[in-house]
């Protein structure tokens, strides 16, 4: 089981929004980075745990935990032209992008803000924390992963 940090904001699709969903399980389209694409593509496994992250918000931080129940297949919002997502240039039988299915696991007994998880340390080499990382998708260490649910 490997562990990930998926990054959302709440006023588009936040962690209540995945809660609510059916069977609280929802496709994570709309991804338009290689690097995060590979990862979901190549390496999340069904199994694997994910910590979900608002941003772009007032105050960005880790709220909740989910699961993939799904992996990596081809994003259909590419091939969707009404939909805003849509990648002209992807080809389904060639996809460009895919995605993964997450289920809503919980939410952290208190959101876990940026601030103090640059602050801790422990966390200096975490993808999250370093200068410049603008990933939407990340790897998590185990080590992070149990260090960051002993903040809550």
């Amino acid at each position: 089981m490997r562990y990930w940090l998926m990054k959302t904001e709440p006023g588009e699709f936040g962690i209540d929004d995945l809660a609510k969903r059916p069977r609280k399980t929802e496709p994570w389209d709309g991804v338009r980075n290689y690097q995060a694409r590979n990862m979901m593509r190549d390496e999340m496994k069904k199994g694997d745990r994910v910590f979900i992250y608002h941003s772009n918000c007032e105050a960005p931080g880790i709220v909740g935990i989910a699961g993939i129940v799904r992996e990596g297949y081809p994003d259909p919002t590419a091939f969707d032209p009404e939909d805003r997502h849509y990648d002209p240039k992807s080809d389904p039988a060639n996809p460009r992008w895919y995605l993964v299915d997450v289920k809503f696991e919980r939410k952290l007994r208190r959101t876990i803000p940026l601030t103090e998880l640059k602050a801790q340390a422990a966390l200096e080499g975490m993808a999250l924390v370093r200068r410049g990382n603008r990933l939407s998708v990340m790897p998590v260490s185990e080590r992070e992963w149990k260090y960051i649910l002993s903040l809550e």
